[in-house]
């Protein structure tokens, strides 16, 4: 991964403070999230945010997916299934990785914030 500079910092934290909005239940994409930072071309680096999160008890990480509803960062998380776990108990339904009904459960951070 790549070294953190002050303007990654920053651009991390922007992008924590709209998953912290995420409602319970619902998710986003990391597209969403860049778009909603006027960054639409940024969502590698929307992911990598996520994937330095985890040591943040106050970023739901977990919802924030890829545009097609998969769960694509589930291998950054402790234990096989921990996203998906997290997500169901949520009442988001997870089959193959991918979430069930994704439109329902989609939060967009540019209509909502």
């Amino acid at each position: 991964m790549k070294k953190q500079s002050p303007e990654t910092d920053n651009f991390f934290e922007r992008v924590y403070e709209i998953a912290r909005q995420i409602p319970y239940g619902n998710v986003t994409s990391y597209g969403a999230i860049a778009k909603a930072l006027g960054a639409a071309r940024s969502a590698r680096m929307v992911g990598w945010a996520m994937n330095a999160s985890h040591n943040l008890d106050d970023v739901p990480a977990h919802r924030v997916v890829n545009r097609n509803g998969l769960l694509s960062g589930k291998h950054h998380f402790d234990g096989t299934n921990l996203m998906q776990q997290l997500l169901e108990n949520e009442g988001v339904k997870v089959v193959d990785n991918q979430i069930v009904d994704f439109e329902k459960f989609f939060w967009n951070p540019i209509v909502d914030l």
